[in-house]
């Protein structure tokens, strides 16, 4: 037989005791703080900087044989030797002057040493003259062929020999026709077999008479040989 025991009850100092304990006290809390709303100004202040990038250079490669080159300091062009400057050229000797200031020009074929006895006269109505004489041939024997003999021009035929030629004296030009017996009519200087001549004084030449001369010389077989 279950014997019952009576229930316990603590005394009733206690139990006041008991509930007059406080209950287990909790941690004070703290009080929210309140979020700043930040400025552009504290934003920026409060904005970590970035850190600093570090340009890292590249290894230095060797340099090539070119870029040595290229790199090495230009060396000092050399002055360019100074050419010796050539020597004026000589200007050709003036041909002297004979007796009545005929030109002493060498022997020679062609119309250049005509033309240098013709430069060569004194600059008076005597160059003129055989200046004149010389287009004068020309123009009416278009085959005549030049050259200078004895100090006088000579004109002629090739293979055909000399027809004409002239002398500068003091106060005439001397013009002589090899074959002048035999034109017509015949010049007046000389009474040979074959040559005559006339000389032409200042203002006395005679263009048609000359030109006609001219025309039957060179048509007749001419003296010696060119």
């Amino acid at each position: 037989m279950a014997s019952s025991k009576p229930e316990m009850k603590p005394p009733a100092r206690k139990v006041a005791a008991a509930k007059s304990l406080p209950s287990k006290a909790k941690a004070p809390t703290k009080a929210p703080v309140k979020a700043l709303t930040p400025t552009k100004k504290t934003a920026a202040l409060a904005k970590p900087a970035p850190a600093a990038t570090r340009s890292v250079a590249a290894p230095a490669r060797k340099p090539t044989a070119v870029a040595k080159k290229a790199a090495a300091p230009a060396k000092k062009a050399a002055p360019a030797k100074k050419q010796p400057s050539a020597a004026p050229a000589k200007s050709a000797a003036k041909p002297g002057l004979l007796s009545g200031d005929n030109p002493q020009i060498a022997k020679a074929d062609g119309d250049a040493p005509v033309q240098a006895y013709i430069a060569a006269i004194p600059d008076d109505w005597r160059r003129s003259l055989c200046a004149r004489l010389d287009a004068l041939v020309e123009a009416n024997v278009p085959q005549v062929t030049k050259a200078v003999r004895w100090n006088s021009p000579f004109y002629g035929i090739a293979g055909q020999g000399w027809f004409l030629g002239y002398h500068v004296f003091a106060k005439f030009i001397k013009v002589s026709f090899f074959k002048g017996a035999s034109l017509t009519p015949p010049p007046e200087g000389g009474s040979g077999e074959d040559a005559r001549w006339i000389n032409v004084h200042e203002g006395g030449l005679n263009e048609a008479q000359m030109v006609a001369w001219i025309r039957q010389a060179a048509a007749l077989p001419g003296w010696g040989k060119n």
